[in-house]
């Protein structure tokens, strides 16, 4: 009656086990069936400036950079070109666009500006070229000697009367201390935008943030593991890449965080016009917008000197470093600097994202269209002029992982969505399957010897 028992269990032990790893066999078809390639990884935005360059741009590439000096976004959102003849004028107004007839074109900016760059550098000064009222402005902050503002000042009235000077409070500072914190020996920073070459992904963010191999976490303890910084440009860009420690980025790639648990759908990627209304988030001061002031700014940091940044009246504070600019959901930039705080305002200069995607030959990844999105997300304590009055930052949505959680393998593990559950079923069938068929020769094994001994006396 026992060995009945016995085989009955182990016969049933085996039809569990195989059974077992049939229905395994047939999660993991189900979950590789069911789960798309990258589903937040495409489509990817290309960097071309080409395709990032608004109509604005176009006409002052077409017209040429003697013929022009530079465009903008009016008050009624309606684009303006400088212009310097007539012809050019007619063109702009073919268009669609508003000429404004100027003295100064964007080659006589270019040569004041190579001129400025050639004098011995002064740390806490910079120069933007100030399309709307056809001028070179040159600032310095309060860290400036008379001695250095006179000098300068000199350099300046040797270029011309277009070159206007202007002293500022404060610092022009890196903002080291997006979205989401990002912590290291270094300090904290923000991340920025989730990037890929295609096998890999990473966080771009400002290249002052940290040398190449600084490491980086998402909790001030150090024990969840974001990634390292493996390049980047800083100063004369201020970029950086920070790889994934596990080559991949969240589940939702293609947001940024802005706080409150929120975040904003990323769609495309461009460059901004002077005169656009801009948002910004970083890890300290949340959502923010403001006004694109100038493009191209070079800027005097202490450690160096970084060109071709973005102007904006947004401000920013430490820790914002290196988080997300953008508008109506394109990105457009990350933070690099500026000066002054969100208690008194301030000015902030940001990393073109285009360049960037260029120079490290990379693409942005964008989220996937998704029906019903939330309202945009409201700026905290928002200033500057609003142009026009209805961009908004983007569509909205939930900021749930934006950064990938170690501490979260379990859960994933467990959900039937993913190959994990039915790669545990199959795993513990075989496991049974063999301790059945051990059992099984253990025993005959062991019957074996009492017969033999029954026999053998």
């Amino acid at each position: 009656m026992r060995h009945a028992r016995r085989r009955v269990v182990r016969r049933v032990t085996r039809l569990a086990a195989v059974g077992g790893l049939l229905l395994g066999g047939t999660m993991v078809t189900h979950a590789v069936a069911s789960e798309p390639g990258t589903p937040d990884a495409v489509p990817f935005s290309t960097a071309s400036p080409a395709d990032a360059s608004g109509p604005g741009a176009g006409l002052v590439q077409r017209l040429g950079t003697s013929r022009t000096a530079g465009s903008w976004v009016g008050e009624d959102g309606r684009t303006v070109v400088a212009v310097t003849d007539e012809e050019a004028a007619a063109v702009v107004r073919a268009a669609g666009a508003e000429p404004r007839m100027v003295r100064h074109s964007m080659d006589d900016f270019d040569s004041a500006t190579k001129t400025l760059s050639s004098a011995p550098r002064v740390p806490g000064t910079a120069w933007m070229k100030d399309y709307r009222s056809n001028q070179v402005v040159v600032r310095g902050d309060s860290t400036v000697s008379e001695d250095d503002w006179s000098s300068l000042t000199e350099v300046a009235d040797g270029i011309g009367d277009f070159v206007r000077m202007e002293r500022i409070g404060g610092t022009f500072t890196t903002r080291l201390a997006g979205g989401l914190p990002v912590l290291s020996t270094a300090g904290r920073c923000s991340a920025g935008f989730n990037v890929t070459d295609g096998r890999r992904e990473f966080i771009l963010t400002a290249g002052h943030c940290g040398p190449q191999g600084s490491v980086w976490f998402s909790d001030d303890g150090g024990r969840k593991k974001v990634g390292t910084t493996v390049g980047g440009s800083f100063p004369g860009d201020d970029y950086s890449l920070i790889a994934y420690e596990g080559g991949k980025a969240g589940e939702n790639a293609g947001v940024v965080a802005v706080g409150g648990g929120k975040g904003v759908r990323i769609t495309g990627v461009a460059d901004p016009t002077v005169g656009q209304r801009i948002f910004r988030s970083g890890s300290t001061s949340g959502l923010r917008d403001g006004e694109v002031t100038a493009l191209d700014v070079t800027v005097n940091y202490p450690e160096g000197t970084v060109g071709g940044l973005i102007e904006s009246d947004v401000c920013a504070e430490p820790g914002d470093s290196g988080g997300p600019m953008f508008s109506e959901g394109i990105a457009l930039g990350v933070t690099s600097g500026g000066s002054g705080d969100c208690r008194s305002g301030g000015v902030t200069y940001f990393q073109p994202l285009t360049k960037a995607l260029a120079d490290l030959d990379l693409k942005l990844i964008v989220a996937p269209e998704a029906d019903g999105g939330g309202p945009s997300p409201e700026p905290s304590q928002a200033q500057g002029v609003a142009a026009p009055d209805s961009a908004t930052p983007g569509s909205s949505t939930s900021v749930r992982g934006i950064l990938p959680d170690p501490s979260t393998l379990v859960s994933r593990l467990a959900d039937p969505r993913n190959v994990g559950p039915g790669l545990l079923v199959m795993g513990g069938s075989l496991v049974a399957l063999v301790a059945s068929r051990w059992i099984r020769a253990e025993q005959d094994r062991k019957a074996y010897r009492r017969q033999y001994s029954a026999l053998w006396g």
